[in-house]
């Protein structure tokens, strides 16, 4: 069963995402609104703990390119999918250094998220 971490602080696109990921994937999804949180969290990991990390780039505390970087400080080399609005050339080519796994438009189609989601895990899996 697939572990995922979503992150992204409008509630309403937080449970839309949780919600298709858990029906349509049968996933485990951790769901934070605080990246604060999320980075503790994320802290705790290991690759065998959580399979992919799902983060909107831009809210309060932490943005997603932050949460990337810490996830691959540490040596967590998961899957992990930014969710933005305005995927500018500074922001593809820093998260790129940091193999980023794929980005995902707002507004979020919940069928390219879940297609993204399960090509990322499949792909890391070696499936």
């Amino acid at each position: 069963m697939l572990s995922i971490a979503v992150i992204e602080d409008d509630q309403i696109t937080l449970d839309l995402i949780t919600d298709a990921l858990e029906t349509q994937l049968d996933a485990t999804v951790y769901p934070f609104s605080r990246s604060k949180y999320a980075r503790d969290f994320l802290l705790q990991q290991t690759p065998d703990s959580l399979n992919l990390v799902i983060s909107d780039q831009l809210m309060p505390d932490y943005d997603g390119l932050s949460l990337l970087k810490l996830c691959r400080s540490k040596g967590l080399e998961i899957p992990f999918l930014l969710i933005t609005a305005d995927p500018h050339k500074s922001l593809v080519l820093d998260a790129a250094k940091l193999n980023v796994s794929g980005f995902l438009a707002k507004p979020i189609s919940m069928k390219e998220l879940v297609a993204t989601s399960d090509k990322v895990t499949s792909q890391n899996h070696g499936n």
